[in-house]
């Protein structure tokens, strides 16, 4: 079996509202749900801006690992709208994770930060490869909002 390679698709910045929705301490630990108020994204062969109005459904679970769900519309410079949604983890040692609580800066070397992103665009249109692609992407909290690297799975 060969080893897993990559390509670069992408650099991803979002801006990320505070928590909307507070549901508090549930089963599966403490659920918040945060508005994502747009951002921008660029690769060798794609550029533009993410919509107001995506979410992240945050769940910080009780082992200390935050866990999300996120849905975004990526609106390329073309004009071709991208449905975009990822699930990831992010973990690390307490006093990191109380730094980024906080919003300060926070190396991304001092914690996981990872994701599975997948992607929805028209059939037919320029951008229909992403539609048949395997994607992770690395993490790095900026106190502005989260920042990815998204690579496409060769």
């Amino acid at each position: 079996m060969s080893e897993i390679q990559t390509e670069f698709v992408m650099e991803l910045k979002l801006s990320v509202d505070l928590p909307l929705a507070a549901i508090g301490n549930t089963q599966y630990g403490d659920r918040r749900i945060a508005r994502v108020k747009g951002g921008t994204f660029e690769g060798p062969n794609l550029k533009g801006t993410v919509r107001d109005g995506g979410g992240d459904w945050i769940l910080n679970r009780t082992d200390g690992v935050t866990q999300l769900d996120v849905r975004l519309i990526l609106d390329t410079e073309d004009g071709t709208p991208i449905y975009m949604t990822y699930k990831g983890l992010r973990h690390g040692p307490k006093e990191v994770m109380d730094r980024i609580a906080a919003g300060q800066p926070v190396d991304p070397s001092e914690l996981y930060f990872r994701t599975a992103p997948f992607f929805e665009t028209a059939a037919d249109g320029p951008y229909a490869w992403m539609n048949r692609a395997v994607f992770v992407s690395t993490g790095d909290r900026k106190p502005e909002g989260p920042v990815y690297r998204v690579f496409k799975v060769l």
